[in-house]
């Protein structure tokens, strides 16, 4: 008989940590969720609670991480930080904190128990790239001292720090360069594009598009996202590998987009871009097809519909 494995999560009661619980739980891992709830949501998470094979931990990895020396741990997935603009530009300290002690903390946890490594890192570490598409091998075009900069540099430090890790310790680490990502439990609120559209065009509230629109995003549905994680995972690869969906439009578009799949009335307006906003966002996954055999399936029309939907249906819990 196969044993069990056994992984944790950290930041895994927010959107992409819940959906990884979920999906280890569908491959028969025990899972074990670490949470401080600061940007998470126990309701993300509701539903596998009940699940004998699921454990919840409210802990703040910033500080030590206390896992029993007898219990066995097979892989750790470090997807603990808050994640959207408006969350790290208002917790910039806890931002760079998750980033670097929060990394060094799993990390020493994972080399305690010789446990496989990934770190959620993101295309922010590419800043305002001046390569388009986005490879691996890109350096970055990033404002250290501006106000993504908590964000941007706490990822980079976790990167380097990961692979300090792998080269030192000889600890079996991954890096994931996580690209735009949308879908059921986002939070309304966040900030992000997919959310602040959706939620907008359901209010039949005018789209904000800030500067003129031209900037462009590619939209990866979470289910892709979390697939190609686990391949990299499993894989003995270390250096980062992008993932996301290379599929580029402008912002312009994708408002124009929701307004159509919501039928709303909505009209659309435009506010200056904020500070470092990046112009372009594309990623080359030309290594993820090479080393993973992987690619997106989800077609964006319906990833858009099925995130309208849970969009709508929080709304009509809230009332």
């Amino acid at each position: 008989m196969l044993k069990k494995r056994r992984a944790i999560v950290t930041g895994g009661a927010g959107f992409l940590g819940s959906h990884l619980c979920e999906y280890l739980l569908n491959r028969d891992y025990e899972v074990i969720c670490i949470d401080n709830l600061l940007t998470g949501d126990l309701r993300n998470i509701e539903h596998l609670r009940s699940d004998s094979r699921f454990e919840f931990i409210k802990h703040n990895i910033v500080y030590h991480i206390d896992i029993s020396d007898k219990l066995i741990i097979d892989e750790i997935y470090h997807f603990a930080s808050p994640a959207s603009p408006i969350d790290y530009l208002e917790l910039p300290i806890q931002t760079l904190k998750v980033g670097a002690l929060g990394t060094h903390n799993t990390l020493g946890l994972a080399k305690a128990k010789s446990a496989k490594f990934i770190l959620a890192s993101t295309s922010e570490v590419y800043g305002d790239p001046l390569e388009h598409p986005q490879k691996e091998t890109y350096w970055g075009n990033v404002n250290p001292i501006g106000p993504r900069g908590v964000y941007d540099e706490a990822k980079r430090f976790a990167e380097a720090i990961t692979m300090a890790y792998h080269r030192y310790h000889k600890l079996d680490t991954h890096i994931v360069r996580i690209f735009n990502t949308y879908g059921p439990r986002m939070r309304a609120k966040d900030g992000r594009v997919v959310p602040a559209f959706i939620n907008q065009a359901l209010n039949n509230e005018d789209l904000t598009v800030f500067g003129d629109g031209r900037q462009t995003r590619s939209f990866c549905y979470v289910d892709d996202l979390i697939e190609g994680i686990y391949r990299l995972m499993q894989s003995d690869y270390h250096l980062p590998v992008n993932i996301g969906n290379p599929c580029e439009m402008t912002v312009l578009e994708f408002a124009e987009k929701i307004i159509k799949l919501t039928n709303a009335k909505s009209k659309i307006i435009f506010k200056d871009l904020p500070e470092d906003d990046p112009k372009i966002r594309q990623p080359d996954i030309s290594l993820a097809k090479k080393l993973l055999n992987w690619s997106p399936q989800v077609q964006l029309e319906y990833g858009l519909q099925k995130t309208i939907d849970y969009f709508k249906s929080i709304k009509d819990r809230d009332r």
